[in-house]
């Protein structure tokens, strides 16, 4: 989802659709904790949903090592 959410935002008025807001109101949560923490580069540049998406995977990793030790 954030993928899409982030190709979204290279068409113009994408995101104004039922599809665009509805993905903006899933992802927008997430990533803004994200935002807070991580200026935007040269004031245009978002690195922010990558390193959620970094996070992201750092979290599922974290569940399936704790899900393989419990029933391992």
């Amino acid at each position: 989802m954030i993928l899409v959410y982030i190709l979204m935002s290279w068409l113009p008025n994408l995101r104004e659709n039922f599809i665009g807001e509805l993905l903006g109101k899933l992802v927008e949560p997430f990533l803004a904790p994200f935002r807070k923490i991580i200026p935007p580069l040269f004031g245009t540049i978002d690195i922010s949903p990558i390193i959620a998406i970094v996070a992201l995977r750092f979290a599922v990793v974290g569940l399936n090592s704790l899900v393989a030790m419990a029933f391992g």
